[in-house]
């Protein structure tokens, strides 16, 4: 790798991946040191380290992870070059067959007549690979290294195929650069939303529906109040609710496309000999019900909002809490538009996101997803849709990246990945500029001429998945919600059983006041009480005795440990008031 100034910083998105692919050859010169009757298989760097496959029938515990790093940093030490050559397929095939992979010998067979064939050579260790890698091992930090997890993998993806077992690993050319890492890793472990779902009572996934969630009492909550925030900010917004069906026949998929382009992972049924799908994004629908009546140009914009239940059939092994799910609610929008409101509703529709992820405390990056190959219509048309769509966030001063090729199939979109308080991103909302279905379901307008004119439409989600949303802020929040989310926003702790009764009647003014609340009324120590709530994450606690129930008081404490002091009822209600209605962030 040639030099530059900064080739060894991380901030090089070349130079970090050219870093990792090095690292997975290091694994696997290690595992042939170790165990050389291990087969080879594949080792890319990726977005978060890197692994390699191998072929051995059991997976690899803890302690020999930790043997195979230590095996890498003697490597690292030993500072071996890594030396490119190129051989003729002929040669190549033997090579591989000489030194017994066979899963290198098939991958040299697929590739094409004319494809440069490369190996890597780093002391005793040979690998086919493209490259690049860096010129040394003596460029990787051996006390940097970390070996993360072993999990089954199929070879090239295919359940059909032999079952390989993934060593993931990752490395940074700091070790106090590790150390922030796993830190952050083991955050992440505690802020799982599966556990604190559990934990929190707030959902669960059960054997019987696998990929389909359910959702307990506190969950419902939950879930119900980000739905009321939802109508309240899309009614600000002006937008019409509607909802479609969740089965429609089969030749409406195929009209808007979705049937060649997305089949696999639908569901289908027949109902009175004529086959229907199971609607995987609400789209199609959204069409029919601008088609019921007709439109003049003073009709639009026309957004139309719907929380629908969409089904996609995903592979098990893809299924991931909340996060992969098998079916789910879309907080999906369709805009009907004149050609000269689109650079106005694209802006209008990312104020509404301005709005909503502020909320949360969630900023984003935006990036602009353009044609792929998989797509309908002309180029002009898609290179006009992507213009707009940049131009209009340009004159917002908004900043964004372009992703080559990653265009819904009918038309570009500004996809919006958001950050978390860990620092993680998630793409969550998305705005699709769309003129092929107006197109494609003859979408008509009465324009000021007296004429028929087509519609241009954009598709849009705020929150993408309710599911997958609650998901993120689960962990965002590590299960601590604000006040005007909580499930549980007070809780009541009388100290002794004779304050017991008065903790129900301050309940039960929380609750006619509008608020959620609990009793515990468990004849346990007051300390006890305590944790247990500040465990359950509810905001506040309401610690009531007999000078409370003699004076009309409560004694506020907040999950933080901060003790608010006497006050009165009235006081306390106001204070909490003032955090729903605001949506404060504590």
């Amino acid at each position: 790798m040639a030099e530059t100034n900064d080739q060894y910083t991380f901030e090089n998105e070349q130079y970090r991946h050219t870093y990792w692919h090095t690292c997975s050859h290091v694994l696997a010169q290690a595992m042939k040191r170790l165990h050389p009757e291990v087969k080879l298989a594949i080792g890319p760097s990726i977005d978060n380290g890197f692994y390699y496959d191998f072929d051995t029938p059991e997976p690899f515990s803890e302690s020999q992870l930790a043997e195979l790093e230590g095996e890498m940093r003697k490597i690292c030490k030993e500072k071996l070059k890594l030396e490119r050559f190129e051989l003729p397929r002929a040669e190549a095939v033997r090579l591989m067959e000489e030194k017994g992979e066979p899963y290198k010998v098939e991958l040299i067979h697929d590739l094409p007549e004319d494809a440069t064939i490369s190996f890597y050579k780093q002391g005793e260790f040979t690998d086919l690979c493209a490259g690049p890698h860096l010129d040394s091992t003596g460029r990787i930090k051996g006390n940097a290294i970390k070996l993360t997890a072993c999990n089954a993998a199929y070879w090239r993806g295919d359940s059909s195929r032999q079952t390989l077992q993934r060593i993931y690993g990752v490395a940074f050319p700091k070790k106090d650069e590790l150390d922030e890492y796993l830190a952050k890793i083991e955050e992440a472990k505690k802020r799982d939303h599966r556990r604190l779902g559990k934990e929190l009572g707030l959902f669960t996934l059960l054997e019987e529906g696998p990929g389909f969630p359910f959702f307990l009492p506190k969950g419902m909550v939950l879930r119900n109040t980000l739905l009321d925030y939802w109508h309240e900010v899309h009614k600000k917004f002006g937008y019409v609710e509607i909802s479609t069906p969740i089965i429609l026949n089969q030749q409406l998929w195929h009209r808007s496309g979705h049937w060649d382009h997305y089949k696999d992972n639908m569901y289908t049924t027949v109902i009175d000999e004529e086959d229907y799908a199971v609607k995987p994004m609400n789209c199609p629908g959204g069409m029919l019900v601008y088609k019921t009546e007709p439109h003049s140009y003073r009709d639009l914009p026309l957004r139309m909002a719907e929380l629908g239940l969409v089904h996609r059939h995903e592979l098990s092994g893809a299924l991931h809490g909340l996060f992969r799910v098998r079916c789910f609610t879309q907080d999906d929008a369709h805009i009907f538009m004149t050609w000269d409101q689109m650079e106005r509703e694209i802006q209008d529709v990312v104020r509404l996101f301005d709005e909503v992820y502020s909320v949360f405390g969630l900023s984003y990056q935006i990036e602009v997803s353009t044609m792929p190959e998989d797509h309908i219509g002309e180029k002009e048309t898609w290179d006009m849709a992507t213009d707009t769509l940049e131009r209009a966030i340009e004159k917002m001063g908004k900043d964004y990246v372009i992703n080559e090729g990653d265009g819904a199939f009918y038309g570009p979109k500004l996809d919006f990945h958001l950050a978390d308080s860990l620092g993680r991103t998630w793409q969550c909302g998305t705005i699709q500029l769309d003129m092929q279905m107006p197109e494609r379901f003859e979408l008509e307008y009465t324009g000021e001429d007296g004429q028929k004119h087509r519609p241009v439409m954009i598709h849009r989600v705020v929150l993408g998945s309710i599911e997958r949303f609650i998901g993120v802020i689960t962990e965002h929040f590590a299960g601590a919600f604000p006040a005007w989310l909580a499930p549980v926003q007070v809780k009541v702790l009388p100290v002794t059983d004779r304050a017991a009764e008065y903790a129900v009647e301050v309940a039960a003014k929380l609750d006619g006041l509008g608020f959620r609340s609990e009793v515990d009324g468990r004849s346990e120590k007051i300390g006890k009480k305590i944790r247990e709530a500040t465990l359950e994450k509810v905001p506040y606690m309401l610690v009531v005795g007999d000078r409370d129930m003699e004076n009309g008081t409560v004694s506020p404490r907040h999950r933080s440990g901060e003790d608010l002091g006497a006050m009165t009822f009235e006081q306390f209600a106001a204070l909490l008031g003032g955090e729903v209605e605001s949506k404060t962030i504590k």
